[in-house]
């Protein structure tokens, strides 16, 4: 968690103070949020007096000290896209500012509204477990919210293109990034990439926006109705069809809720989401097969930035470790025997050791 100087407090509150249009702006109950890999998350009560004292509780979302996972990383992106969303019913909290100068905190930032819920990611707690039905709720209203997502109108988000070119850019972003990071032969991943530009289906008629991250952890809820909808930093316009691949990639993570037996099944869950939202699905062991071969490439990222240095986060670490869990079953989907020789994934020994020294 970042540790903030009280000039750096004083300063924020001022920068608070101008966005309100008021004389002053005390922060209160400062704290980090458990979040993912990338975007540093922080939470904070803002208290002000504007004729009648007011407070509000707001999420800052700070960009990831460079290189991070995702690079380039496009903070005022996500910010467009939440604030696009305002008028639909999508569930995405409510955005406030967007501060792009880097001089209050060292890196960009935005401000959003902190939406109320609980996420639920590498943990499944009792009440859940002893709730079947408020599981199968929750994982409906998951497959309700894609495909809210999926009927917003594309020419509100036209800085985001066009989204026709959406699969090859994503085929030849991803295998940039794994050839950008590689240090050596990745010869699982490397097979799977040529594999899968050799099957590349035609293109979609449909163009939506595509939420990019659509994992059970990347949403909130209070009991079992779902408030909000998080991390827009992977998000483009493009082929729905990688929303519901990656959905169900990621239904199954461990620690997931939807993993409990009262949640919709993958196959549920395609039938849901076709009555929702009205798209036929197809070509989706391909898109499962892409999603995995993604989720891979993040982790080699990941496991690589260990590696040579550029970051000391444990996590990382182990990361390669984690490559093969996607390319089986990549491979799998795509009816092609696995290559077992994932090649250099994992950190070297000898950084590993310093980890361990430390």
């Amino acid at each position: 968690m970042r540790v903030m100087s009280d000039a750096t407090t004083v300063k924020l509150a001022e920068w608070f103070a101008a966005q309100l249009g008021v004389d002053h702006v005390a922060i209160e109950d400062f704290a980090g949020v458990p979040a993912g890999h990338s975007a540093e998350t922080l939470r904070l009560t803002l208290v002000w007096n504007d004729g009648a004292p007011q407070r509000e509780e707001v999420v800052l979302r700070v960009r990831p000290q460079p290189p991070s996972l995702l690079e380039p990383y496009d903070l005022r992106k996500q910010y467009e896209i939440m604030r696009a969303l305002e008028s639909t019913p999508v569930r995405a909290p409510r955005v406030l500012w967007y501060e792009e100068t880097g001089e209050l905190l060292g890196r960009e930032f935005l401000v959003m509204a902190c939406a109320p819920g609980d996420v639920f990611e590498r943990h499944i707690p009792d009440e859940l477990t002893n709730d079947p039905a408020r599981v199968r709720r929750m994982s409906e209203e998951l497959v309700d919210e894609l495909a809210a997502i999926h009927a917003v109108n594309p020419a509100t988000l036209g800085f985001l293109g066009d989204g026709r070119d959406f699969i090859a850019e994503q085929i030849a972003f991803w295998g940039g990034e794994m050839r950008r990071v590689q240090r050596g032969p990745v010869p699982a991943l490397e097979t799977l990439l040529a594999e899968l530009e050799a099957r590349v289906p035609a293109p979609s008629d449909v163009v939506t926006l595509v939420h990019g991250d659509a994992k059970p952890g990347n949403f909130a809820f209070v009991g079992s109705e779902l408030t909000a909808t998080f991390d827009w930093e992977m998000s483009f316009l493009g082929d729905p069809m990688a929303d519901v691949a990656y959905a169900q990639v990621t239904w199954e993570l461990p620690g997931m809720f939807t993993t409990l037996p009262s949640s919709l099944s993958i196959d549920e869950l395609v039938t849901r989401y076709e009555e929702k939202s009205g798209i036929a699905t197809h070509d989706l062991a391909w898109h499962r097969s892409f999603q995995r071969y993604k989720l891979g490439i993040i982790m080699l990222i990941a496991s690589m930035l260990f590696d040579s240095g550029e970051s000391d986060d444990p996590r990382f670490s182990m990361m390669g470790r984690v490559v093969p869990l996607y390319t089986v079953p990549a491979f799998a989907d795509l009816g092609l025997d696995n290559v077992e020789d994932q090649g250099a994934v994992m950190a070297r020994p000898e950084r590993l050791a310093m980890l361990e020294g430390s």
